[in-house]
């Protein structure tokens, strides 16, 4: 039987490290980790315990949204008994979107809270940011401004493609909303710059158009 690569499969260099796809930006075809299976499933879990029920898994967060990578792992091992520390490290390591970030032994998710954490990020300083979105909720948004949807904060694309990639997600046919950073931190409202993403409480519709 032909032995097919599985979407999501994680690999090892032994030059590199840990990566997901045929091969090694190097060409090596590296050392299998762990199946595309089995890294959905940690990533669901990874994802739950940092953006959503920390307190259901038994780990704590502080106010910033920083957990015990140490913790983590053994609520991990403790659920699924065949995975180990390196799968964890592997999936931090693999993960191309940024949404996690580490700091010695702590670990948090950058963006996608539906917890009330108090993000510590530096300021936005750009002109404008972008957000994408169903034709039948763009006039709303219009209306109405931007305002957080099952998580704790509005996010923001920091480009147009970036918006169009989130939005294509959701619906086949894509608008972007474009809006004024500056003019609307003029006025006090904070936009935090998570990386990837950009976090706020909220945008006016004052501050939006059609991008």
């Amino acid at each position: 039987m032909e032995n097919r690569e599985q979407p999501g499969e994680i690999k090892q260099c032994p030059v590199h490290g840990y990566f997901r796809g045929r091969e090694c930006t190097c060409g090596n075809p590296g050392r299998f980790v762990l199946s595309g299976y089995k890294a959905e499933k940690l990533g669901k879990i990874i994802s739950g315990a940092l953006r959503h029920f920390p307190a259901d898994l038994g780990l704590d967060m502080d106010e910033h949204g920083w957990v015990s990578l140490r913790d983590l792992t053994r609520v991990i091992e403790r659920k699924y008994e065949w995975a180990r520390s390196y799968h964890v490290d592997a999936m931090f390591k693999t993960d191309d979107k940024g949404r996690y970030e580490r700091k010695g032994d702590k670990v948090r998710a950058r963006y996608g809270h539906s917890l009330n954490i108090k993000p510590d990020y530096p300021e936005f300083d750009g002109d404008k940011l972008y957000y994408g979105t169903s034709e039948e909720e763009a006039d709303r948004i219009l209306e109405i401004g931007l305002k957080p949807v099952n998580q704790h904060f509005v996010h923001l694309s920091k480009s147009i493609e970036e918006a169009v990639k989130v939005a294509c997600i959701r619906t086949e046919h894509p608008v972007i909303i474009e809006v004024d950073a500056k003019k609307a931190r003029e006025t006090g409202i904070e936009i935090l710059d998570a990386g990837p993403v950009c976090l706020t409480a909220q945008i006016p519709a004052e501050f939006l158009q059609i991008g």
